[in-house]
C-alpha cells in the first residue's frame, strides 16, 4: 500500500500553509495526500444519541476544520488524491501515530494554542523531536514557500554518511528539478593548538580538509544513484546551525538530519536542528536516523 504524506491541521493559519505546501509536495511525488486533524472533543461533550439532530460544537468544529483544509487542497490541485479523518487524540500523539505509515509528516510553524506566539508551536516540535517518519515544519517566506529559489540546503553532520537524510535531500532535488547545496562546517577543536606535531602546515587547511574528505564520503552512494542532481559543495568554517539559517535564505528547503535511539526517551534534536526549526527561513525537513542502543551488557 502506498505510503501518503500527512498535513496536520487545527485551523490555524499556518496549518492552512502547511496544507498548500503539502499539497505541492505530494504533487511532485505523485502521493495521495492524508489531511489530519487531532480533536478530543467526545472526551470533553460526550457523544450524542444516534436519534439526536444536534451535533456537539466540538465535533462540528473538527469537521469544519478538516473540510476547510480539504477544500483549499482540492481547488490547487483537483486530481489530487486526499483523504480526511479527524483523530481522538491530543495533537502530537495522533501525528506521531500517522508518522508511522507516512512518507513524512507536514505540520505549521504555529499553532492555535496558547503557545501560538512562540517561534515554533510545542506540537510541531515534539513531532520533529520524536517522530519515525520525516517531519517538516512548512515557515519561511513566500518566495521558499512557493519553490522559488531553485535550491535545497543539505547539513552533513557526524553520522550522514549515505543517511537517510541525505538520501531524502537527493530525492527532493531530484522532484523538483532543482540544485542541491551540501554544507559541511567545521572548526578548529579550542583544545587543539597550532603547533600540533601531527600538522603540517596550516592547521586550519588540515581540518577543512578532513571535513571535504567527510562530505565527498557521505555523498558517494546518492551521487551514484542521482548522478541528474545538480550539486554545489561547500565546506564552511563556523557553527553549523548558524551557517544552515543564514544559508537558509536562499533555499526552499533545509534538511537536517536527527539520531534516534530506540529505548531513550525525551526530546531527541540536536542544536542544528533545533536552530533551523526555530529561525530557518524556509520549511525544515528533520529526517530521523534510527540507531538501537544494545541491551544491558552487549558492547
Amino acid at each position: 500500500m502506498e505510503s501518503p504524506l500527512v498535513v496536520g491541521v487545527d485551523g490555524s493559519d499556518a496549518s492552512l500553509a502547511a496544507t498548500d505546501w503539502a499539497v505541492d509536495e505530494a504533487l511532485r511525488h505523485g502521493l495521495p495526500l492524508r489531511i489530519v486533524h487531532a480533536s478530543l472533543w467526545e472526551r470533553y461533550e460526550g457523544s450524542v444519541p444516534a436519534w439526536s439532530v444536534d451535533r456537539p460544537s466540538g465535533q462540528v468544529l473538527a469537521e469544519n476544520i478538516v473540510g476547510v483544509a480539504a477544500e483549499r487542497a482540492r481547488r490547487r490541485a483537483p486530481d489530487l488524491r486526499i483523504t480526511t479523518d479527524v483523530v481522538p487524540m491530543d495533537a502530537a500523539g495522533a501525528l506521531l501515530e500517522e508518522g508511522q505509515k507516512a512518507m513524512a509528516v507536514v505540520v505549521g510553524s504555529r499553532g492555535r494554542g496558547e503557545f501560538a506566539d512562540l517561534m515554533l508551536g510545542s506540537v510541531g516540535l515534539l513531532v520533529a523531536a520524536r517522530s519515525h517518519a520525516p517531519v517538516v515544519v512548512v515557515r519561511g517566506d513566500p518566495h521558499a514557500l512557493e519553490a522559488r529559489h531553485g535550491r535545497v540546503l543539505l547539513g552533513i553532520g557526524d553520522h550522514d554518511i549515505d543517511s537517510p537524510a541525505v538520501r531524502f535531500a537527493f530525492r527532493e532535488a531530484a522532484v523538483r528539478d532543482c540544485e542541491l547545496d551540501v554544507v559541511r562546517t567545521w572548526r578548529r577543536p579550542a583544545h587543539e593548538p597550532v603547533d600540533h606535531p601531527l600538522l603540517t602546515g596550516d592547521a586550519a587547511h588540515h581540518f577543512e580538509e578532513r571535513s571535504s574528505e567527510l562530505l565527498d564520503k557521505a555523498l558517494e552512494a546518492a551521487v551514484r544513484d542521482h548522478p541528474e542532481v545538480r550539486l554545489r559543495r561547500s565546506t564552511v568554517e563556523g557553527p553549523a546551525r548558524k551557517v544552515l539559517v543564514d544559508r537558509s535564505a536562499a533555499a526552499d528547503l533545509l534538511v537536517v538530519g536527527a539520531r534516534r535511539r530506540d529505548r531513550l526517551i525525551g526530546m531527541e534534536l540536536g542544536r542544528v536542528a533545533h536552530r533551523g526549526l526555530h529561525h530557518a527561513s524556509c520549511p525544515v525537513a528533520v529526517v530521523p536516523q534510527h540507531h538501537r542502543v544494545p541491551p544491558e551488557g552487549d558492547l
